[in-house]
Order: structure tokens, then C-alpha cells, then sequence
């Protein structure tokens, strides 16, 4: 393949994937902005408000495994059209739960919205396995990305969706999943144009031409023996334990700021500082992957989530609350991308969709226990406890890179290591 042909490959399908990343997330965030509200609405309990999210992110760790194993059988193209398919049942059946007031069927609906999510998700892969080692880390970053434009227009469809909703006859938060339905058919249609050529193929033609020095060799190993490989290993800790102490501690700020008499305006503006450091600065992070290598960058945000579980409990006020999420949302994207970039360095083509696959099957899970048990210990503890156990969680994933670094003999495949 010339390196020419090549390079239009590669922007073409990062483009596509961004786009997609960005009409999803869109959809999946105005869907979210209301979520709890119209839980606590069909349930008759505020207690029942967080059940649809814990259930979106269980349904999604599975969900990320079987996907896997489906991409590498139907392809990439297929498989996350397929994937965001699921989204626009989801939403579809979501809104239709609103219009029943039927609190059962908004459950059901989280499971398909969690697949998507999971499809959604492992698609900054597809970016990482169509460029050489040494562009993987912008190429996840790109898709990444996308989930700034979500993060942004997500909530601001809100309000006009709403509108909308009452115009056509139907309770005004149905609006949002109206929205969501829409976003996923875009995002849909964006994947099933412009994902060409195959990826997939485009991944095994880019092996087949790289020296062997610098990918993994030999047929497709088991998961077993792939999770005694101690690279693999921090990718997966670094990912987890980072979405787990983020979410755990992002999704209780709102409440901790509520309980310290903060406007909503306030909470709007902590939450736009958290969103801005989890996103917007995917590039500098993937050119820092690629040009330091995943070491440094991992270790990093690392270094950034600690400072932000410093920074949270020394301050009710909104200056430093926005600081501290600013850092944890940041922490969290080096840690996201660098860890993205070190497991696809570790894979063949035939190992990547189920390896990173169950990889995020541990991303699903983290979210899910973070949703649930971060209440628990806030309610029992406290706003600086809750920061506590994200900082010693965070050593975990700190502990494994630094024995990582300090046990390699040879060089790793991660660019700049």
C-alpha cells in the first residue's frame, strides 16, 4: 500500500469516525441531561433516579466483549453500524417509555443505549489499527475528540428538543430521546458511508508492510496468556481505574455542590471545566503519546488525577471546583488514550477487536460500580473520603506503570519507550 494511499485512508476513516463520535456522544448526553429526571418521574422515587444509568453501564461491559468478537467475524464497518444500531432502538424504546410513562421500559431501554455506547467507545480502536505505531496515539485522540462536540451540543439540545417534543403533542422530555433516536440514525449512516475501505483490511495490509521489529508476531493468543503480559496489563488498569475514580467522583460534585447552596449556574460551570479537560485536550495528549511515548503520559494523568482528589475537598468554592475537575477530566484523557495506544501496541490484527473488546468490558463495569457505590460512601463519609479512595485507586494504576517501566528488558512496540 503507498504511503500516499494510505495517509487518505487514514484521514478518511478518522474523519468518519469522529463524525460519528460526535453525533452519538451528542445523543447519548442530551439523552443523559434528563435521564435521572425522568427516572425519579416514572419510578415515584428519587432513590430509583440512578438505576438507568447503573444498567446503561453494566449493559455495556458485556456488550463491548460480544461486539468484539463481532467485529473481527463481520468487520469493522459492519460491526459498528450494527452497534449503533442498538443506539437507535434504545432511544427509540427510551422515548416510547416516556410516552407509557413506563418506568420498566426505560430500563430495557438503557440496555440497547449501553451497547451503543460500548460500539461508540471501542471505535477510537479502529482508528489506532489503520495507522502505523507511531501516529496511534493522535489517531485514538481524534475519535476522542468527537466527545467534545457532544459534550457541548448534547446539553444545548436539550431545551429546543423539549420544544419540539410539546409542538408535536408529546411530554416535553421526550424531546431529548426524539433527539437521540435522530443522532444515532446520523451517526449510523456516517459509519456505513464513509468507513471504506474495510479497515479491517486496511489494518492487515498496514501489518503485512511494517518491519517486524515494530508489532507483536505469531498467530492470535488466548486472553489468558495476552493478561500475563505486563503491558497489557497497565493499559487495562490505567484505562479502568481512571474512568472508575472519574466518574465516581464527577457524578457526586453536583450533589456536594447542592448541599453547599451553589446555584445551578455554578454546578453548569464546574461540569463545562470537567468536560473541557476531558476532551479538548485529546490531540496534545495523543501527540504527547506518539512523541514521549505511553509511559510518560499514562504516569501523567496519573500525577493529574492525584492533584485533582487534593485540590476538590479544600474548597466549596466554584474557582477551585472547577480547577479540580478541570484536572480530573484531564487526568482522566491521558490516562484514556495513553493506556488506548499501549494496548493496540501490544495486539496483532487478529488479537485487537476481542482483546480490546474485553478490555472494555472492565470500562463498563468501573462505571457501573463508580455510579453505585460513590453514593454509598458519600452519604456515609463524605465529599473528602470519596476524593481519598479515588487517590488510593489511583496508585494502583501509578504502581503498575512504574513496575512496568522498571521490569522491561526490550523495547516495547508504544513509540517513544
Amino acid at each position: 500500500m503507498e504511503n500516499y494511499n494510505l495517509r487518505k485512508i487514514q484521514i478518511r476513516i478518522a474523519v468518519t469516525l469522529f463524525a460519528s463520535q460526535s453525533l452519538t456522544s451528542a445523543g447519548l448526553i442530551a439523552i443523559a441531561t434528563v435521564l435521572t429526571i425522568v427516572a425519579a418521574d416514572l419510578g415515584g422515587s428519587e432513590a430509583l433516579a440512578g438505576i438507568p444509568n447503573a444498567i446503561n453501564n453494566l449493559a455495556s461491559a458485556p456488550a463491548a466483549y460480544l461486539l468484539g468478537l463481532l467485529w473481527d467475524r463481520a468487520g469493522r464497518r459492519r460491526g459498528l453500524t450494527l452497534g449503533l444500531a442498538f443506539g437507535v432502538l434504545g432511544a427509540w424504546v427510551a422515548l416510547a417509555a416516556v410516552q407509557a410513562h413506563n418506568f420498566g421500559l426505560l430500563l430495557a431501554a438503557m440496555v440497547g443505549l449501553g451497547a451503543a455506547r460500548a460500539a461508540s467507545q471501542l471505535s477510537r480502536f479502529i482508528a489506532a489499527e489503520v495507522s502505523p505505531p507511531e501516529q496511534r496515539g493522535r489517531a485514538i485522540s481524534y475519535v476522542v475528540l468527537g466527545g467534545t462536540v457532544g459534550a457541548v451540543a448534547g446539553p444545548l439540545l436539550v431545551d429546543p428538543s423539549s420544544g419540539w417534543a410539546l409542538a408535536a403533542g408529546l411530554p416535553e422530555l421526550a424531546g431529548p430521546f426524539a433527539a437521540g433516536v435522530a443522532l444515532y440514525l446520523l451517526g449510523m449512516a456516517v459509519v456505513w458511508l464513509g468507513l471504506r475501505p474495510e479497515p479491517l483490511t486496511v489494518a492487515m495490509q498496514l501489518a503485512a508492510a511494517l518491519p517486524k521489529a515494530e508489532q507483536p508476531q505469531g498467530a492470535a493468543r488466548p486472553l489468558p496468556e495476552l493478561l500475563r503480559q505486563p503491558a497489557v496489563v497497565t493499559a487495562i488498569l490505567a484505562m479502568s481505574l481512571s474512568q472508575m475514580v472519574m466518574i465516581g467522583v464527577m457524578g457526586i460534585t453536583s450533589l456536594y455542590m447542592r448541599h453547599n447552596d451553589h446555584e445551578l449556574s455554578a454546578i453548569s460551570l464546574v461540569f463545562s471545566a470537567h468536560t473541557l479537560g476531558m476532551f479538548a485536550f485529546s490531540v496534545l495528549s495523543g501527540r504527547l503519546s506518539d512523541r514521549w511515548g505511553r509511559f510518560p503520559v499514562i504516569l501523567m494523568g496519573c500525577l493529574i488525577l492525584l492533584a485533582s482528589f487534593g485540590l476538590a475537598p479544600v474548597s466549596t468554592g466554584t474557582p477551585l471546583l472547577s480547577v479540580a475537575l478541570f484536572l480530573l477530566g484531564l487526568g482522566w484523557n491521558f490516562c484514556f488514550v495513553g493506556g488506548s495506544a499501549l494496548l493496540a501496541d501490544q495486539l496483532t490484527p487478529a488479537e485487537r477487536a476481542r482483546a480490546q473488546g474485553f478490555n472494555d468490558v472492565f470500562l463498563g463495569l468501573a462505571a457501573a460500580a463508580a455510579s453505585y457505590l460513590s453514593g454509598l460512601a458519600f452519604a456515609a463519609w463524605g465529599f473528602a473520603f470519596l476524593n481519598l479512595l479515588g487517590a488510593l485507586f489511583t496508585l494502583i494504576p501509578l504502581t503498575a506503570v512504574l513496575l512496568w517501566r522498571r521490569g522491561q528488558r526490550t523495547p516495547q512496540f508504544a513509540v517513544g519507550d
